[in-house]
């Protein structure tokens, strides 16, 4: 009988991505904690440090359109799979380069890179399983369940590496990563499948519930062909979600690469106090990452995609810019701790909006678009681990953060062009939040024949 037993897979699965979330930036931020010990062992500075940072993010802002785009193609479970092996193999050569070899700084980079590029497929594909297995209104809830794996990983990430840096060693810490990694990419594979229809696990009346809930997205132009690239370029959503994109990853990454050093090093707080301070920003970006995700959904079912998506972000944006601009200001190096982490949480009140934008107007080509936009996100960050030491060396930390919450301004702006209803798949749909709210009740015959058939299976 449909609706005898509702299944909740699709949340487990979230949870999941939350998991490797969280895995992926304990991989990416491990070595900015033991970088002081890296640059002390193979004689680097911080100018040559920020190379290594930079390498991984270049190697991860070069692959995501190709990381997307393979997620398309073969699907999230298998190229997900397959990328977190590869992280986790990376991670362990890191900590595997000779402390007396002649070229350190070219191995590093190297191996930093390849990492990079392993990681480019997480979040595409990841925007690929929401197209394929989450309703349109439950979406900003989703990818802030996933996106908080990034403040659940780095915040984590100081207090387990510096423990076993100084009780193991800074290489031990590599191993532990690399370890963790395996065994929540096994799980992943074990349990996670392309599609609804595939799991043996979803219930017809779960499998009703998707189905009806994508209608609105799908339903007027349904195409299963990939979107093709000239179509991609020419959208001014594409280019403007891309560009604020480029400005959050600036941002961001400020935090995951520097603001370690810049407790330590510049604010003077010792190891333990650097490593207390230092999860805080990370820890509001796990709780702004589900609050937004959550003020997304309802709002967007209220007053519309343009509201909940675009209005939320810009907004975030901006105050995030605020609060970076007067913690730099601040004296006390506990006080600018707190007010810098308030910046961090306000800008990832906005991250769901990113991913659940290129979800809706890309469909099934929502890997590609949204890796096409990630890849403006790591660029941004590549620039921020180099050029941020550059600018402090030459004008203080305080113009470092000041450049960020300039780039606040511009990425907040850049909102104020998306149309989230302009599909590249086809016509403009029409996006009323009535259409939101009945969204989730629809449902076509092909989903009701097939939840009859797996009921009676």
């Amino acid at each position: 009988m449909i609706g005898a037993r509702t299944s909740h897979v699709r949340w487990f699965l979230v949870f999941w991505l939350f998991v490797l979330s969280a895995v992926s930036y304990l991989d990416r931020v491990n070595i900015s904690i033991a970088g002081g010990f890296i640059a002390e062992a193979y004689h680097l500075s911080d100018v040559q440090l920020g190379r290594v940072f930079s390498a991984l993010l270049v190697g991860y802002a070069l692959f995501q359109t190709t990381g997307g785009r393979l997620a398309d193609r073969f699907g999230p479970r298998r190229v997900l799979a397959v990328g977190v092996t590869w992280w986790g193999i990376f991670t362990a050569l890191t900590a595997m380069v000779p402390a007396d070899i002649a070229g350190a700084l070219f191995i590093f980079v190297a191996v930093r890179f390849l990492l990079g590029a392993g990681e480019a497929v997480i979040y595409p594909s990841a925007n690929q399983f929401i197209a394929r297995w989450i309703p349109t209104t439950e979406r900003g809830i989703a990818n802030g369940w996933i996106f908080a794996g990034v403040g659940a990983g780095a915040g984590l990430t100081p207090l387990l590496v510096t423990y076993i840096m100084v009780h193991h060693g800074w290489r031990f810490s590599f191993w532990v990563c690399s370890v963790i990694g395996f065994a929540a990419g096994a799980v992943w594979f074990v349990t996670a499948r392309d599609s609804p229809a595939e799991h043996a696990g979803v219930s017809a009346s779960e499998l009703m519930l998707i189905r009806s809930g994508r209608m609105h997205a799908e339903s007027q132009n349904a195409p299963k062909t990939l979107v093709p690239w000239g179509r991609v370029v020419r959208s001014k959503e594409v280019w403007a979600v891309t560009l604020s994109y480029f400005c959050y990853g600036y941002v961001a990454w400020i935090f995951f690469s520097w603001f370690y050093r810049y407790l330590a090093k510049v604010r003077g707080l010792d190891l333990k106090a650097s490593a207390f301070y230092t999860m805080l920003p990370f820890l509001a970006m796990l709780v702004c990452c589900l609050l937004g995700g959550l003020i997304n959904d309802r709002l967007t079912m209220w007053r519309g995609p343009r509201v909940g998506r675009c209005a939320l972000a810009a907004f975030a944006i901006a105050i995030a810019g605020m609060f970076i601009a007067f913690g730099s200001q601040v004296q006390s190096a506990r006080l600018a701790s707190v007010v810098l982490a308030g910046g961090a949480g306000a800008l990832y009140l906005s991250q769901s909006s990113f991913w659940s934008v290129t979800a809706d107007i890309a469909g099934a080509s929502s890997g590609s678009v949204s890796g096409f936009m990630n890849t403006g996100n790591q660029i941004g960050a590549a620039l921020t681990a180099s050029l941020t030491p550059w600018i402090a060396a030459r004008f203080g930390w305080t113009t470092s953060f000041l450049v960020a919450a300039a780039l606040c301004l511009v990425g907040a702006l850049c909102w104020l062009l998306v149309d989230p209803s302009r599909q590249l798949a086809g016509s403009k749909a029409d996006s009323s939040p009535e259409q939101f709210q009945n969204s989730s009740q629809m449902s076509d015959q092909d989903a009701t024949r097939s939840s009859i058939a797996r009921a009676s299976s």
